[in-house]
């Protein structure tokens, strides 16, 4: 069950990669989103841990509910154009997504030194999330796909913890949650006020303001 979560979560970060409209965008993080809080929940059941099952509830909760409204609301508000703004087209997208799960492979199976191959794949799934939610955050023009691309960083981070340490503890994982959802009030905040004052979202555009 877990390599099928696994391969899921996977699958969903490679959409993201290719993705051209923000819709598609979201969608695809809510899959990722979903497939950890699945995850978590099944390392709940399997070590008996009642604050493992509060942590796959937030997750599902704030990611795969919340934070998605969230942003789609923002789009709907701003009435921007929903198109990413690629920097690097969704074909070069996929090959720059390949060579990192190829990276990560490889320097998950150095890691490990144990033949434990969930394990290494856990790690390199973890590494792959967070090297990709820094490509999107460099690679994209538009605020909102950044604001995603932090998120994805920061579920590939809770997938490492959770692989490494076996999840961090309770409340700090809680203060975690807590702190991601208010940075997404916050960016969404000045999203819209950025949209506002002038009338785009395209940090390219925005970066040209500069005196």
């Amino acid at each position: 069950m877990r390599e099928i979560i696994l391969f899921t979560v996977l699958a969903s970060t490679y959409l993201m990669v290719i993705a051209k409209r923000m819709p598609a965008l979201i969608r695809s993080f809510r899959y990722q989103s979903f497939c950890l809080s699945a995850l978590t929940l099944i390392i709940a059941l399997g070590r008996g841990q009642p604050d493992l099952y509060i942590v796959a509830g937030l997750l599902f909760v704030l990611k795969v509910w919340l934070i998605p409204y969230l942003l789609y609301r923002i789009i709907k508000r701003t009435k921007v154009n929903e198109d990413l703004g690629l920097f690097i087209n969704s074909q070069l997208s996929l090959l720059w997504a390949l060579g990192f799960t190829y990276l990560s492979w490889v320097f998950s199976a150095h890691l490990v030194i144990s033949e434990k191959t969930i394990l290494t794949s856990f790690l390199a799934i973890a590494f792959f999330i967070v090297l990709t939610g820094l490509f999107l955050m460099i690679s994209r023009m538009s605020a909102l796909a950044q604001i995603i691309g932090l998120l994805v960083m920061e579920n590939g981070l809770f997938l490492l913890a959770s692989t490494v340490s076996g999840g961090m503890p309770f409340f700090v994982e809680i203060a975690i949650f807590f702190d991601v959802f208010v940075s997404v009030l916050i960016m969404g905040l000045f999203v819209y006020r950025i949209n506002k004052l002038f009338t785009h979202i395209d940090v390219n555009k925005l970066s040209r303001l500069k005196g």
